[in-house]
């Protein structure tokens, strides 16, 4: 018995660590791929280390205390009767006051550091971050959410593609994104920078990825019936392979004008991957305008 109970007991340690590596295989926020990603770790580890602080000593006192003051032990002394201890207070309000100052400066720098509008070409240092500079000028893309995929714009390159992103590795990209329908949310885990999108507004979001990889992208908020098929794939690849890939999309891909974006709006759940290699300059616009005609997608019930 007391060999199984041990067993158990080991199995159950291990438990969080193996959650953890976990998480880093799948390719989680803990396998950040780029510097905002990144940073955003080192604020999750360094506020988790400032909390630390506080809930290992306590759990420690905790089980010091009930093993102390047991039943047993006729050498603890019981004095019940006391209403003020000047060093029990400046404890019990030091520390946690400390800590909660702590955890504000982190979230105070972090949150400003990390502006999901400030472009990374522009120097953002700090000793939360580190330098976090681009060497080429930001790529834009113009994100809109719909029921329910995601339609990415490369208003520069004049390109379009559906439930698949690919950007150049090492290059910052500039996103732009709205909503056709109702709120979304913009998330790659491994890059970091959830945002939401909404219909009639544009919000801003910078991001770069490290090295070449496939990182996978999702909505993040529930927005109706066919939330969960919201997913897409961030390729990064290196410049002279993205070239490549916008010469095989302009020379194949159809083009997306107020006709082809219609259907595509009326497509309802649809995780097909398409490409267009021409776009509308001003389709965009209108749909941040809701000028756009939108078919309601079946099944629809938000």
């Amino acid at each position: 018995m007391i060999a199984r109970n041990r067993r158990v007991l080991a199995i159950l340690a291990t438990l969080p660590a193996a959650c953890l590596l976990a998480s880093c295989r799948q390719g989680g926020i803990l396998d950040p791929q780029g510097p905002v990603s990144g940073a955003e770790r080192l604020i999750l580890i360094n506020a988790t280390a400032i909390m630390l602080v506080v809930v290992l000593p306590v759990i420690v006192l905790t089980l010091a205390f009930a093993w102390w003051y047991r039943a047993g032990n006729r050498r603890a002394a019981y004095a019940p009767d006391w209403s003020y201890s000047g060093h029990v207070e400046l404890v019990v309000w030091s520390i946690p006051a400390m800590v909660v100052i702590l955890l504000g400066a982190v979230a105070w720098i972090g949150s400003h550091q990390l502006d999901p509008a400030r472009p990374l070409r522009a120097p953002l240092t700090g000793p939360l971050t580190g330098p976090l500079t681009g060497d080429s000028p930001p790529l834009r893309v113009e994100v809109v959410s719909m029921d329910w995929k995601w339609l990415f714009i490369y208003p520069e390159q004049q390109v379009a593609s559906v439930n698949q992103l690919v950007v150049p590795a090492g290059t910052p990209v500039e996103f732009v994104l709205t909503s056709a329908t109702v709120m979304d949310a913009f998330f790659v885990p491994q890059l970091g920078g959830q945002i939401y999108t909404m219909p009639g507004m544009a919000t801003r979001l910078n991001l770069l990825a490290d090295r070449p990889g496939d990182y996978p992208g999702l909505s993040s908020n529930f927005s109706g019936a066919g939330f969960s098929d919201m997913r897409f794939m961030l390729h990064a690849v290196p410049p002279a392979e993205f070239e490549q890939w916008l010469g095989r999309t302009r020379g194949a891909a159809p083009t997306l004008d107020a006709a082809a974006y219609a259907h595509l709006a009326a497509g309802g759940s649809d995780n097909s991957l398409r490409t267009y290699g021409a776009v509308d300059p001003k389709l965009f616009e209108n749909i941040v305008q809701q000028t756009m005609p939108v078919a309601a997608a079946p099944g629809n019930d938000h």
